[in-house]
């Protein structure tokens, strides 16, 4: 069992197959997804790997957290997460996730929070069908109807479906395909809808009725580093130019200055004051 990602949710969009079939897209996005921390077997009991979303600022960050951060050497994450994996899945601490981490006609199970729908009826949260709206019924139509039973037992169990709180719970969505990945630009292209509103945090993982395609990486798919092929190609050394020392340089011989020149520049000289 491999990682799972953690994504931000952006919106759906629409996309057309190769028969012009129209298909509802959920738009995922990765952004600087990395490594913070490790739990192991012998430590913690258990196999797992914890994974941050995005970059938080500093000032919103705890002491006890910074230093968390600190010492994974990564910067201050938005969202942490924590993904159970076998013990040959585990990843080093600092390497960055990427989209190509799933691959195209994948099938996953996405986790999210759904849309809190506050206090909701029982026609709204549960499907009823509502009570009849012709005869018989005055302003009772979406009511919910008889809840209880007679004297024996004489209460409602617990359970029963009724009006109440509706939505903002954990709800997970299994096998739904992976249409495309865009590595460069961080993002997924899930299949029909996902829990969650927009701007919500949601966690992906292999499906777990559904085999894992052998195209997809194992343990992880890391994030490819450009610049480091970049620097790896082979450079032509440049060699400076060669600086001229006062011992390497030219040496200007000025002709000696005999008696018979020497008594002539002084005649010439006594001329021109006479």
């Amino acid at each position: 069992m491999r990682t799972g990602l953690l994504v931000k949710k952006i919106g759906m969009t629409r996309r057309f197959d190769d028969s012009g079939v129209h298909l509802p897209i959920t738009v995922l996005k990765l952004d600087n997804v990395q490594v913070v921390a490790l739990r192991t077997e012998d430590t913690d009991g258990y196999n797992a790997v914890q994974m941050g979303w995005g970059k938080a600022k500093v000032k919103n960050v705890s002491r006890a957290m910074s230093g968390h951060f600190a010492k994974a050497k990564v910067e201050p994450k938005r969202k942490l997460t924590e993904f159970r994996v076998d013990a040959d899945g585990l990843l080093e601490v600092g390497v960055e996730l990427s989209a190509k981490h799933f691959v195209a006609g994948q099938f996953v199970d996405v986790c999210g929070t759904t849309i809190g729908k506050g206090f909701a009826g029982g026609m709204k949260r549960h499907g009823f069908r509502g009570l009849r709206a012709s005869h018989g019924v005055s302003i009772n139509h979406r009511s919910l109807g008889s809840t209880g039973q007679c004297q024996d037992p004489g209460k409602v169990f617990k359970g029963k479906k009724m009006a109440g709180h509706m939505g903002g719970v954990r709800v997970t969505t299994q096998n739904l395909k992976v249409v495309d990945v865009d590595e460069d630009r961080g993002l997924i292209l899930i299949l029909g809808s996902v829990p969650g509103a927009k701007g919500g945090y949601i966690r992906i993982t292999d499906a777990i009725k559904k085999g894992r395609p052998d195209e997809a990486p194992y343990p992880a798919g890391l994030k490819t580093n450009d610049l480091q092929t970049e620097n790896d190609s082979p450079t032509e050394d440049i060699v400076p130019e060669k600086q001229v020392t006062e011992e390497e340089a030219p040496v200007v011989v000025e002709p000696e200055i005999t008696e018979e020149a020497y008594d002539v520049a002084a005649a010439h000289s006594q001329e021109e004051k006479d």
